[in-house]
């Protein structure tokens, strides 16, 4: 394993939210691993893989890039929108997929979401990190593809 800080960019545009402020305890309380949040603005977008790497899983709300290293990240768009049951998402991509750093793997129409109440702020997360060991890369807004956060595993 390197020692590098390991990059991780943005899955979307938007307004970069400290991981601690997402307002969901799971993610806010860093139980799935440490990272950020960013808050796209209520038109359709796109989600880009935030890491090169394999799409281990894929939901229509959220997926898993496991890149090289074997480093997984996590970006789950919105918070509850899994009770959408994946209305106002367009899969771009399978799982088993390498792709690219910034490869479009979803299109979001954000209208179901903001229409049931759920917040549009989008974790993303290295998988099993320690909390607080990702360091944020961008502030205030971020566009997709951008860095947002850097992580180097805890010696």
């Amino acid at each position: 394993m390197s020692d590098e800080p390991f990059v991780v960019l943005s899955p979307l545009s938007g307004r970069v939210i400290p991981i601690t402020e997402v307002p969901d305890p799971v993610f806010s309380r860093q139980m799935v691993g440490s990272g950020a949040g960013v808050e796209p603005a209520p038109e359709e977008f796109d989600v880009v893989s935030p890491v090169a790497g394999k799409i281990v899983k894929l939901l229509p709300h959220a997926f898993v890039v496991v890149d090289a290293g074997g480093r997984g990240v996590l970006t789950h768009v919105g918070i509850d929108t899994v009770k959408l049951q994946g209305e106002g998402f367009t899969i771009l991509a399978a799982k088993g997929d390498e792709v690219a750093a910034g490869a479009t793997i979803m299109r979001v129409d954000p209208q179901p979401a903001i229409a049931a109440g759920y917040s549009l702020v989008s974790p993303v997360v290295v998988l099993d990190s320690k909390a607080d060991s990702a360091t944020l890369l961008a502030e205030g807004s971020v566009a997709a593809g951008e860095q947002l956060f850097s992580w180097a595993r805890p010696a």
